[in-house]
């Protein structure tokens, strides 16, 4: 398909003219009874699967929706930006292509209507139904899929192949969507006799939950000697929520994951639970009172102790015994997760396990640094990319019914209860973040740089901080808890008071984009602050590569990180 991609961006100036001739209304008036319907209170969001111009996208977005433009030809994307500028906070332009689709993916957002005009018939059949796939997962309940199809050849170097009725509803049944609509033969609009169009309206009639009952049947169903199960999951939960950097492939129905983060996420969850000292010992997590857990061995774990939770965070390096330490530590907890939830979490057939495991041999090194590199270091985690799809876009609301089972395990356990642990005990246990929110370090940065002469400012407006600045979350901490430095930004009292837990529009984000990027400029300038600074970057915002040093791309991409985030958890705007 390159080959045409590159016709599209060759030839641009006669197709801009030519698709700019024709209308919304006239081009797509075959399925106008499926046009999506929006509200200010109810808002569709639309993707557009090779945009061209933007012709329909502008469109879309003059009509209340919330669009995402697909364009992979750089000169009609980069025209479809200028054209749809005066709606430029309704219209996100990526450069993505089917069938990888990577960029609108990893954002974890589910479409009203999904439209791809004039595109099918360049799609290869053999990749065909890997597209319809990735199409059919990107839809919202209810959403709809609108596939045009050209009948008739190009006389120029456009490849096209045939394309039929018939196949698109093969598809359709084969991934479980009805097909609502079938247009007549239409004639050309722009009068080339040896073309017609015809146009399919497809439509995900539930939410297919079928990934949601194996979720719940771990949570509630499974038999459990031990939480190691529920562990599984949630550090799984917690990854699919905050790293959507941290998939490092997808092929074949499946995502891979870098195992070492698999561990280190199981460490830190576990780490209040185990080092709190309740008459001499921390809680106990299986009902084999006198069988230590398989991770707490003395040449790791036990040599971690002084260390909390909230130390173990992304970009934090470690040197000497405790780099050692915790490199056995990661180790001793896969071999605690292969041997046992990753066994014993199946469907049907116990050969049949949700989950795999990859694992590499490798020695302990003097430094280690907790980056992308160094968790793949240890091998890969997999999973089906559905189950990902599903972990991500439900985590909220999976999330708390794991803890409360987790607790309700916790709490039947002999030892457990002689002690008469506290219920509100258990939940400051399983915290995953320390609620101060952690905003020391840039405080500290704030007050280094103002003692060093720099008139601060706030992100937000630009006027200069205050003796009583607050740093704001940019993505609310109540409803996405991350400390990363990114996502810390100096604003002042008022400001922070009136944003609360809410995103910042597409247009305030973009007007403060300026003193955002200088913000990080200043404060982040050595290169640990840096390395620090990017390796969080990387692993928490969506389409960053692993060599990223720049700015102004870890501000576009906390952009999209934002919108996604206010789609999943229908977060308010500031």
């Amino acid at each position: 398909m390159s080959k045409t991609i590159d016709f599209y961006h060759q030839n641009a100036g006669f197709l801009i003219e030519q698709y700019q001739s024709l209308t919304f209304e006239q081009v797509h008036q075959s399925w106008r009874a499926y046009w999506p319907l929006t509200s200010k209170s109810d808002v569709a969001k639309v993707l557009d699967v090779g945009a061209g111009t933007g012709r329909d996208a502008l469109w879309f977005a003059q009509h209340q929706c919330d669009v995402y433009a697909i364009e992979p030809a750089a000169a009609l994307r980069e025209f479809g930006q200028r054209y749809t500028q005066d709606c430029f906070d309704k219209i996100t332009w990526l450069d993505d292509k089917l069938p990888e689709l990577n960029s609108i993916t990893e954002l974890g957002i589910r479409f009203d209507c999904i439209l791809l005009s004039a595109i099918w018939m360049h799609i290869a059949p053999k990749l065909r139904e890997r597209c319809f796939r990735k199409l059919a997962n990107l839809l919202a309940p209810s959403g709809q899929l609108v596939i045009s199809l050209r009948h008739g050849d190009f006389n120029d170097a456009r490849v096209a192949y045939a394309v039929s009725v018939e196949e698109l509803e093969q598809l359709a049944k084969k991934h479980a969507l009805q097909v609502n609509a079938i247009s007549s033969l239409d004639t050309d609009e722009l009068g080339r006799s040896s073309v017609q169009w015809q146009t399919v309206v497809m439509q995900l009639p539930d939410d297919g939950t079928g990934d949601l009952i194996k979720i719940r049947q771990i949570i509630v169903n499974d038999a459990k000697s031990a939480t190691y199960k529920l562990a599984l999951l949630r550090t799984l939960l917690r990854i699919a929520d905050a790293y959507p950097g941290a998939v490092l492939e997808r092929k074949n129905n499946k995502v891979k994951l870098p195992l070492g983060l698999v561990g280190l996420y199981w460490i830190r969850q576990f780490k209040r639970l185990i080092d709190i000292d309740i008459n001499g010992f921390g809680i106990q997590q299986s009902n084999a009172s006198k069988k230590g857990l398989g991770f707490v061995k003395d040449a790791g774990w036990n040599k971690l102790k002084h260390l909390t939770a909230d130390d173990l965070a992304i970009g934090a390096i470690f040197i000497g015994d405790e780099a050692k330490a915790l490199q056995t530590a990661i180790r001793d907890t896969l071999t605690t997760i292969q041997n046992g939830p990753v066994t014993f979490i199946y469907q049907g057939n116990k050969s049949n396990t949700l989950f795999q495991i990859e694992r590499q041999t490798l020695r302990s090194t003097p430094t280690l640094v907790l980056d992308l590199e160094t968790l793949t270091s240890f091998g890969h985690f997999i999973l089906d990319e559905s189950l990902w799809e599903c972990l991500r876009l439900y985590s909220s609301w999976i999330e708390p019914l794991v803890v409360n089972q987790w607790i309700a395990e916790m709490r039947r356990y002999k030892c457990n209860e002689e002690r008469g642990i506290q219920l509100q005990t258990y939940y400051d246990c399983l915290k995953w973040i320390d609620e101060s929110h952690d905003t020391r370090d840039v405080r500290g940065k704030i007050t280094h740089l103002q003692q060093a002469g720099y008139e601060l400012k706030s992100v937000w407006s630009g006027k200069r901080l205050q003796a009583d600045y607050q740093v704001d979350h940019c993505l609310p901490f109540a409803y996405w808890p991350n400390n990363d430095k990114w996502n810390l930004l100096p604003a002042s009292k008022i400001e922070n008071n009136n944003k609360r837990a809410r995103v910042p529009t597409k247009r305030r984000l973009s007007e403060s984009r300026e003193r955002i990027v200088n913000w990080w400029q200043i404060a982040w300038q050595t290169e640990t602050e840096q390395n620090r600074f990017f390796d969080e970057a990387i692993l928490s915002l969506p389409h960053l590569p692993l060599t990223c040093r720049n700015f102004d791309d870890v501000f576009q991409s906390m952009g999209l990180q934002i919108y996604g985030v206010k789609s999943r958890l229908l977060v308010g705007e500031w």
